[in-house]
């Protein structure tokens, strides 16, 4: 159901993402939030009037606004890639039921709010790029504050054996928003103990 479309618009959202963080990379505090301040502000433009967006039209006749926590640059990391000896295919179960193949590429090592923290790096069989990674993570504020089904991180590797996770840009999912869309669910790797209070809440259906 619609995954196609949920690839190139990723694919387009790593390019932009690539962009902040050379923006970002030795800016001040004060340009980083600036700089994150307009990705949320484009996805929200993204959400609510776009063609492609997940919203039904009577959705987007109602939608009031995205919400997230505030933005902490502490949640912007700089993790060590460590490449798994045996990449495989893995079949991730998406919403709907069906499944969807990624490649195991890699584990990002990294210490976050004191906890040493590593996530496992996918790739999309359709995305040409080998540079671009898809981490799709679950954390304590899932079902709570964030969406159950956990939230996405479009990544780029930007160094060459590092690579740059913020989660102040995690965004949920599609079908977080409309039950037509199937999503894939995040790896057990990747599912924290611990919780992240940063990027985006969970959608309120009932807001606006």
């Amino acid at each position: 159901m619609k995954t196609n479309t949920i690839l190139i618009i990723g694919v387009l959202t790593v390019i932009v993402l690539a962009v902040i963080y050379t923006l970002t990379g030795t800016d001040s505090p004060e340009t980083y939030i600036e700089n994150v301040e307009k990705e949320r502000e484009r996805q929200y433009k993204f959400i609510r009037f776009n063609v492609d967006s997940p919203l039904t039209e009577e959705q987007k006749r109602t939608f009031g606004e995205l919400e997230y926590y505030p933005i902490d640059p502490d949640y912007k990391v700089r993790a060590k890639m460590v490449p798994l000896e045996n990449k495989k295919m893995v079949e991730l179960p998406m919403t709907d039921g069906t499944l969807e193949k990624y490649l195991q590429h890699s584990y990002a090592e990294f210490e976050l709010k004191g906890e040493s923290i590593k996530l496992l790096l996918l790739q999309s069989q359709k995305d040409p790029d080998r540079r671009n990674f898809f981490l799709a993570f679950a954390d304590a504020t899932s079902g709570e504050e964030t969406y159950g089904g956990g939230r996405y991180i479009n990544l780029r590797q930007d160094g060459k054996n590092s690579i740059t996770i913020d989660f102040n840009l995690a965004y949920n999912p599609y079908c977080a928003y409309n039950p037509d869309f199937a999503c894939p669910l995040p790896p057990k790797e990747n599912i924290l103990e611990i919780p992240v209070y940063a990027g985006e809440k969970d959608y309120k259906k009932d807001e606006g």
